[in-house]
């Protein structure tokens, strides 16, 4: 996957998660709905890591599609 699949991926995810969190404003989201914004949560968590991955591996002057993406407790687990 490339940045732009990426960045495309992460568009997508985030106006996922918009239309979810205007259903919750709304009082209208579900207990599955809920579910969904966590997972959403980590899968957009991740694909920013995997961004950040191949940025610095390019600038270090390595391969960036030798990125992974990393599971959820290790990228919720970073400390900001």
């Amino acid at each position: 996957m490339d940045d732009q699949q990426i960045h495309r991926t992460i568009e997508q995810f985030v106006a996922e998660e918009h239309e979810l969190w205007e259903r919750e404003a709304a009082g209208n989201a579900t207990d599955d709905d809920r579910h969904r914004l966590q997972r959403l949560k980590v899968s957009l968590d991740q694909s920013w890591d995997l961004l950040r991955q191949r940025r610095a591996r390019r600038e270090a002057g390595g391969d960036p599609d030798a990125a992974d993406v990393r599971p959820p407790d290790v990228v919720e687990g970073y400390e900001q």
